[in-house]
């Protein structure tokens, strides 16, 4: 069976959206593809996430991600919004889900941790509902 490609779509594809593809490289590649981008693109990924993702998960960010554009990635079987907090990214179709997640750019290390664990838990759902559906 040939693995669904996901698609964590933010706008600027420096903070939530590489947190997600990080994590569902980490927790999930055995079942679907990740991938991140934006409408706009940054130049290097939020370097508070890049710290803590090293710290709670030993995964380097910078190693093998940077800040890409939709156009930059392959058409995903499934695109997640982030959430519009920052403003909803348009990629020409609708999105399956928005997981409507504050962006904790600027915020402290409590929220920034809040939010990779948020990220965490709907990448394991996702991960265990196509598992089920064999989607």
């Amino acid at each position: 069976m040939k693995k669904p490609k996901i698609a964590f779509i933010c706008v600027h594809n420096s903070c939530r959206s590489q947190i997600a593809e990080a994590l569902g490289k980490h927790l999930a590649s055995d079942v679907f593809e990740s991938y991140s981008a934006g409408t706009e693109i940054k130049p290097q990924i939020n370097q508070d996430a890049v710290r803590l993702m090293k710290k709670l998960y030993d995964i380097d960010m910078e190693q093998n991600q940077y800040s890409k554009l939709i156009k930059d990635i392959p058409e995903p079987d499934i695109a997640i919004s982030m959430g519009c907090d920052v403003g909803c990214p348009f990629i020409g179709r609708p999105f399956d889900d928005d997981w409507k997640l504050s962006d904790p750019t600027g915020k402290s290390d409590e929220e920034f941790e809040k939010v990779i664990d948020e990220i965490k838990e709907k990448i394991l759902l996702m991960k265990q509902k196509i598992i089920v559906n064999k989607v």
